[in-house]
């Protein structure tokens, strides 16, 4: 419901919080001295308002500019409650002038603001650009905007078109006493001067922009005289009279004149006419005063004089006369009669009483007035002089001075408790602590540029210095270190309350004609005054006018009002006897969630007994006289009841107005001050409505002790007490305590890289687009959490909330609007209300330790937004790193997703779906933020919980099942991943986890757990992963297929793992051309072996391998032809069945591989994929005959290639150097000869032909071809044949060596084997040509190799040289010969 206001106001001081010194410090220095006699003027304090500043779509809306003066100083500061404005403060330093109170004259015209100065000896003109100048678009979109001020720095003041000196007789010593200042309509800048000794002086200073000479006016009764500037008068006239001497002057335009009203030390009001320059009106105030017996002849001293203009009215004039122990203020209008003539009418007259009367204002309708009473505090009152009843003044509750004492429990730190006195937002400004700290530690070095937090640290510093250094025992109790902080805190304290009572002294009003807003100028800061609540009216009003007062706005049933007024009287008698220390112990009981119905019995029982001033038998005496006190009661429990059922918000002009409405209202009431007064009205409100709930609580217990005696409707009416009104109060006060706390709890600074993760958290929540969490910080160090939460969201839902009803077009009404905005931002403050943007503020902001202390305030009474509540409190303690209370928080929270809009926003659910698929988007939100703050455990914990709400969701539970998956293997907890594995419906979702807990294993070498799973149901697709990924990887960098080995040899599978070991191999030596990849391959294929030989015989086969290329890798891209066409897979032609003995073929060829690669590394690239024959010449060429012919005999190939290629290495041996014989001998050893030959030192040519014998000796062949490789390759070479190997060839193939001696035309080699082999055919020799016996009749059959005979015989006749060998072997032959037929012969004859 809307607030009811009612016709008091109440003072808001919008404290500044910086330290920085805003002043920037200007000299003017016309060349002057001070007048002797060291007169002072009173400070003083004036301001002016822009004529648009009612209008929402001007840029000078809410902005005025207010100035101060003391001696000869001016501080002039611009304000605006929209925009914060940049270099709006200056400070005019004016030597050896005084400014003459009241002596700064604000107008502005089109294009300026012109600002006239009055000192005693001096005026002065600044001319200021118009904002409206400084900013040429109407479309101002800035966060801040520069002053008029800004170019102030660039003037030149001291130049004669801005200043002027007064001209005064020879030997004054007085300045003017009074001064009003205008601008003609020409630009002419006019200064009226009560002149010390009667009389105005009127200096002009010519029009800014043109030249001109200053002249001077002096307006006296008998006569007008004009000079130039520079003419002084010799002597003041005799017929002027001290009655002249103008206190007050004014100072109004009208039509083609300017009038000037002078309120006269002879208590007459003169009106002067500038134009004629004649006296046109001289009354005698005192005719309006009754009772003025012995004022007449005294002269007046303190009278003062206002105009206001209005065009209902016309001119008014207010004159307050200044009379000893009374003062009056005489309202009148100006009539002009015929002739030029005017007249003055009555209005009204009004009495005041206070002694000392700082300020007065008046508008059209109303009398403002600025006193200071007896004890110096401050009083305001305002009355409509034309409707007032019975000439009564309407309050104004200024703000009260800081509590003289300070109350510190016995649980209280006492430096705390100071510290939370003086950094309080309400209670000093930080100019007053500055001032007291400097003045503490007696130094003279200035204290500036500190920020809040550094100068809280400063003061606790020289606190703790002074008490350290008065200390002069080394031990104490705990109680008497208490007692001394004490001491010491409360003098620091005391100095600062002198300092802030200094600054709080009021100067003067000022009042807003457009926008009908007052502040109240003092000398270190501005308060605002905004309308009271009808309910806070009553708390606060002054005993008088609370008896005083008939009716109250609250109801409009006179009986239940006349009862409301009782009710409020006893709460005040209640207020007034509650004891400090009881109110503070009120107060804890309320900070530790006590009960507030308990805590208010005890306060009570606690005045029963001590009540030496019978104030309960008042109280009791009065409740007699009320009627019905539930209904009052109700009536103001629902006044203070700020719950509602609408959102905050509306369709307003945000969303349907232009562009420029828009911009507007987006800047309405957003610039520091104003945050600050708004967010402290809130504070002010809770503080008095807490203080009125807690007495009202406990005056509703004093009814249940009395009773039926006080009830006059009986028990029906103590039965609601009990059970409605008293918990509705209760509920009351914790709210309004809450409502204090925030308003008084700080921000906290924030450092960027904090504000980054949590933007990155709200992210994932997906809630860092919400509108609650738009971060603006203000330009204020520090603000209050209110004030942050108001700054940067509150106040555009309010703004869009209050025009939604009216028109962008209305004016700016100060009260009504501020009230608005208060009462509105108090219901979205309000923790029963449906909105959750305050708490959500606070988390947007990383205020998680006020977020957390506001959670804990309001969880036992609140019921509103329990769940978010939660969640926001789980949110707090990820924060700070406790997790398993976060988690515990955020499934409490989960009950109440369905029922919660905050919870329903986070989810992205509708309203209308079910409460297990909304908590289960709720989960899930939940389990990505604990994702992203990387807490696994508690993943896993929250995802097992959640699957019992998926239980008809199986997409879910595959989901969550995939996410405990996922975490448990992270974590390292392999059997826990594997069962969450197992549990996953989704078999999609399975094997993808399948596949990332092989890689995953794999990488972090746990095969042991791999292997030992049974993958139940699963097993094909493991094997189809590991060996689809033992094809997709590197072979050297991952042991894919040494995994798929164990795994199958675990299961017994050995053809499998044969296999899988065999493919391996292949690949190896494919792929991997290094030695080490060999040597792997070579480990392989004796696995593969070992596998087959653990099988029956008839199972030990495996399938051979196909190449890698025709491999189906899972999720490989279809292959296309060049017309885009899928092309077709190769088509396998058969299938290869490779036994036992194939791989042992395989396990050899790899085996000669690495056994190469080992001794000549080079070679090693080559060797992987060469075939036997071509590993056999590798081998040879590298020295390696073991291994070749041991490759040969497996193959079943040719030696032959083995022997030519030794009996080449034993030539080059023979024939080549030294070098050629050292490196011999590494392939010398590399192969094993059958003896080691000891008697004599061997080289290495020896052992070489000594290998190749024990070659020639190991592998015989039936027509000893071997020896015919050899001899045919060292003939070919021209390399005589060793004895040993001609007598062993010679023994098995006489006829092949000779045919071998021919080829290469060794005639005489041959024609010595012909002989030698012809003797032994004849019996002498014939063993070593491997015959058993000779040519004999008995014998065997003997053969010649006749055709190569006859060859031989045909080339040794062909040359000379030879003739005798020719006939040598001719005679053998023929010896031969005889003996065959001699033989013949025999055997013939024996056999006839």
């Amino acid at each position: 419901m809307a607030a009811v206001l009612e016709r008091s106001f109440i003072e808001i001081c919008g404290f500044e919080r910086e330290t920085l010194p805003r002043f920037r410090e200007i000299t003017v220095n016309l060349g002057l001295n001070a007048f002797p006699g060291g007169v002072k003027y009173p400070d003083s304090a004036g301001g002016f308002h822009y004529e648009e500043s009612g209008k929402l779509l001007s840029i000078t809306s809410n902005r005025c500019i207010h100035w101060s003066t003391s001696g000869d100083t001016v501080q002039l500061v611009e304000q605006s409650l929209d925009t914060n404005l940049l270099n709006n403060a200056v400070k005019l330093k004016i030597t050896h002038c005084l400014l003459l109170p009241g002596g700064v004259h604000i107008q502005e015209t089109l294009n300026n603001v012109i600002i006239l100065i009055v000192t005693n000896q001096t005026v002065h003109r600044l001319v200021l650009p118009h904002p409206t100048r400084m900013y040429r678009s109407e479309l101002v979109t800035e966060l801040q905007m520069q002053s008029i001020f800004t170019d102030v720095g660039k003037l030149s003041l001291q130049d004669p078109a801005h200043s002027a000196v007064i001209p005064s007789p020879v030997g004054q010593t007085a300045g003017p006493t009074a001064s009003a200042a205008w601008l003609s309509h020409q630009g002419e800048a006019h200064y009226a001067l009560a002149s010390p000794a009667g009389g105005i002086l009127v200096i002009t200073l010519p029009p800014h922009d043109t030249q001109g000479s200053v002249t001077v006016l002096e307006l006296k009764r008998s006569s007008v005289m004009q000079r130039l500037a520079g003419w002084m008068p010799t002597a003041i006239r005799g017929e002027q009279s001290p009655g002249d001497l103008a206190l007050s002057l004014a100072v109004r335009e009208l039509e083609d004149d300017t009038f000037i009203f002078a309120l006269c030390q002879d208590h007459k009001l003169r009106m002067w006419s500038y134009r004629d320059q004649v006296c046109l009106m001289e009354t005698d105030m005192l005719e309006y005063m009754p009772a003025c017996r012995g004022v007449k002849g005294s002269p007046g001293q303190g009278h003062r004089l206002r105009l206001a203009f209005s065009s209902s009215t016309g001119l008014c004039l207010a004159i307050y006369l200044a009379v000893p122990s009374r003062g009056q203020f005489t309202v009148l209008q100006l009539v002009a009669t015929d002739n030029n003539r005017y007249s003055l009418d009555h209005i009204s007259s009004l009495f005041a009483t206070q002694e000392t009367l700082v300020d007065f204002a008046l508008t059209s309708t109303d009398i403002w007035g600025l006193w200071l009473d007896d004890t110096n505090q401050t009083v305001v009152k305002y009355i409509n002089f034309e409707h007032s009843t019975a000439g009564q003044w309407n309050q104004v509750f200024v703000q009260p001075a800081p509590e003289e004492e300070v109350h510190i429990g016995a649980d209280q730190d006492p430096r705390e408790t100071y510290l939370d006195m003086l950094f309080s937002p309400l209670r000093f400004t930080a100019s007053a602590i500055v001032k007291a700290l400097q003045i503490y530690r007696r130094g003279t070095e200035r204290i500036a540029d500190i920020p809040w937090e550094t100068l809280k640290k400063e003061v606790t510093i020289a606190v703790e210095n002074e008490l350290q250094s008065s200390v002069t025992e080394f031990e104490f109790s705990q109680e008497e270190y208490r007692q001394l902080q004490v001491e010491f805190w409360s003098k620091f304290y005391a100095c600062c309350l002198q300092y802030q009572e200094a600054l709080a002294t009021p100067l003067g009003l000022l009042l807003n004609p457009h926008t009908h807003m007052v502040c109240v100028l003092k000398k270190g800061f501005v308060s605002f005054l905004l309308p009271c609540f009808a309910v806070d009216h009553l708390y606060l009003s002054f005993d008088e006018y609370l008896f005083s007062e008939e009716e109250t706005p609250v109801t409009e049933d006179p009986e239940v009002g006349r009862d409301v007024l009782q009710l409020v009287q006893c709460l005040r008698l209640v207020s007034d006897a509650v004891p400090g220390d009881m109110a503070y112990e009120m107060e804890k009981a309320l900070e530790h969630l006590q009960s507030p119905e308990r805590a208010a019995e005890m306060v009570l029982e606690n005045l029963l007994a001590n009540d030496n001033e019978n104030v309960i038998e008042d109280i009791q005496n009065k409740l007699q006289d009320i009627r019905n006190p539930v209904s009052a009661m109700a009536v103001l429990i629902r006044e203070m009841d700020l719950e509602t059922d609408s959102e905050p918000g509306g369709e307003g002009p945000h969303t349907t107005a232009g562009l420029s409405v828009r911009i507007s209202l987006s800047q309405l009431y957003g610039s520091s001050v104003a945050v600050a007064v708004i967010c402290q009205a809130v504070c002010q409100m809770a503080m008095t409505r807490a203080l009125f709930c807690r007495d009202l609580l406990i005056l509703q217990q004093l009814y249940l002790r009395l009773g039926d005696n006080v009830f006059l409707a009986g028990g029906n009416q103590l039965l609601q007490l009990q059970q409605d009104l008293i918990p509705r109060s209760s509920h009351l006060l914790s709210s309004y305590y809450l409502l204090k706390h925030i308003s008084q709890s700080l921000a906290t600074a924030v450092p960027l890289d904090i504000i980054d993760a949590n933007l990155q958290h709200l992210s994932v929540l997906e809630l860092s687009d919400s509108p609650a969490l738009a971060s603006n910080r203000s330009v204020l160090s520090p603000q209050t959490v209110v004030e942050l939460f108001y700054q940067s969201v509150a106040r555009k839902a309010i703004i869009t909330q209050i025009y939604s009803q009216q028109q962008s077009t209305a004016p700016l009404h100060w009260p009504q609007m501020v009230s608005s905005v208060v009462t509105l931002l108090a219901q979205q403050l309000w923790p029963n209300n449906p909105g959750f943007q305050f708490p959500e503020c606070l988390m947007g902001n990383c205020q998680y330790t006020q977020l957390q202390e506001y959670v804990r305030l309001i969880g036992p009474w609140c019921q509103v937004n329990v769940g978010s509540c939660r969640f926001m409190l789980g949110q707090c303690y990820l924060a700070n790193g406790e997790g398993q209370k976060a988690l515990q928080c955020f499934q409490e929270a989960a009950t109440e997703v369905e029922k919660e809009e905050f919870l329903l926003r986070l989810t992205g659910a509708e309203e209308e779906e079910a409460a297990d698929a909304s908590r289960l988007q709720y989960y899930n939100k939940v389990l990505r933020l604990l994702e992203d703050v990387g807490l696994p455990e508690l993943v896993i914990h929250l995802a097992t919980l959640a699957i019992t709400e998926a239980v008809n969701d199986p997409r879910s539970q595959a989901a969550l099942w995939t996410r405990i998956f996922k975490h448990h293997l992270d974590l390292g907890h392999n059997s826990q991943a594997y069962e969450a594995l197992t549990q996953n419906p989704d078999s999609g979702r399975q094997l993808d986890c399948l596949r990332q807990l092989v890689v995953v294993l794999c990488e972090r070498s746990q095969l042991q757990d791999l292997v030992q799973f049974s993958y139940v149901n699963l097993h094909d697709e493991v094997v189809s992963i590991i060996e689809s990924r033992a094809r997709a990887v590197d072979l050297m960098s991952h042991n894919y297929y040494e995994l798929l080995y164990a795994f199958h040899i675990n299961r017994h599978n050995y053809r499998k793992a044969g296999t899988v070991m065999f493919e391996y191999g292949m690949r190896l030596g494919r792929e991997v051309r290094t030695q080490l990849g060999l040597q792997k391959q070579v480990n392989c294929y004796l696995a593969s072996l070992n596998c087959l030989r653990l099988i029956r015989p008839d199972y030990a086969w495996i399938v051979q391998p196909s190449s890698g290329a025709m491999y189906e890798r899972p999720g490989a891209s279809p292959k296309r032809n060049y017309d885009g066409e899928f092309a077709t897979g190769p088509v396998s032609g058969q299938i290869d069945i490779l036994e036992l003995k194939d791989l042992q073929k395989e396990y050899a060829l790899a085996r000669s591989r690495l056994t190469l690669a080992q001794h000549h590394p080079p070679s090693a690239a080559i060797a992987g994929s060469a075939s036997a024959v071509e590993m056999v010449s590798q081998l040879v060429q590298t020295g390696l005959f073991d291994c070749a012919l041991s490759l040969c005999q497996t193959f079943k190939l040719s030696l032959t290639p083995t022997f030519e290629g030794l009996a080449f290495k034993c030539i080059k041996l023979q024939y080549g150097g030294e070098e050629s014989q050292n490196e011999a001998w590494n392939w010398l050893a590399a192969n094993q000869l059958s003896t080691i030959v000891t008697t004599k030192e061997s080289s290495a040519t020896d052992e070489a032909w000594r290998l190749l014998a024990s070659y020639l000796e190991k592998h015989p062949t039936q027509n000893a071809q071997h020896h015919r490789c050899v001899i045919n390759k060292l003939l070919s070479h021209g390399v005589p044949l060793p004895d040993w190997l001609v007598n062993t060839y010679k023994g098995v193939d006489a006829a092949a060596l000779l045919r071998l001696y021919l080829n290469y035309d060794l005639l005489e080699a041959a024609a010595e084997l012909v002989l030698e082999y012809v003797d032994a055919l004849m019996g002498k020799g014939h063993q070593y040509f491997g015959i058993e016996r000779p040519l004999s009749a008995t014998a065997s059959l003997v053969w010649l190799p006749y055709t190569s005979i006859d060859q031989l015989l045909q080339a040794l006749n062909e040359t000379q040289t030879n003739a005798s060998i020719h006939n040598k072997l001719q005679d053998k032959l023929n010896d031969y010969h005889k003996l065959v037929d001699q033989t013949t012969r025999r055997r013939l004859q024996a056999q006839s």
